[in-house]
């Protein structure tokens, strides 16, 4: 008998789910004190999950079948970060220029 596959709104609220409980519990274990903000945030966020199926209501701020939109992720990520005792949560670098590209005028504009 072949199993339907799973749903994928379901597995994405199951998902943040788990994260949330991930870290709470990794505040427990190590005793990291999160801020009341950072408890409140984590509470909130599964609550709404567990009632809504997603923490956000305004599309734009993340895709269609994802649980959490983005700032919540990356939120969620630093919390996490906290949790474990870890130091800053890692920052990406912005985007540089490639080395032995030219900066001056474009080709052909002087003639």
């Amino acid at each position: 008998m072949k199993r339907s596959r799973p749903d994928a709104r379901d597995q994405a609220k199951r998902a943040a789910l788990n994260a949330l409980k991930r870290a709470r519990r990794a505040a427990a274990q190590t005793g990291a004190k999160l801020s009341d903000w950072e408890g409140e945030f984590l509470g909130s966020v599964e609550d709404r999950i567990k009632t809504y199926g997603r923490a956000f209501a305004d599309p734009e701020k993340g895709a269609p079948g994802q649980s959490l939109s983005m700032l919540q992720h990356v939120k969620l990520k630093e919390i996490t970060v906290k949790a474990k005792g870890g130091g800053r949560a890692p920052t990406r670098k912005p985007f540089s220029a490639k080395r032995g590209l030219r900066q001056g005028p474009a080709r052909g504009a002087d003639r």
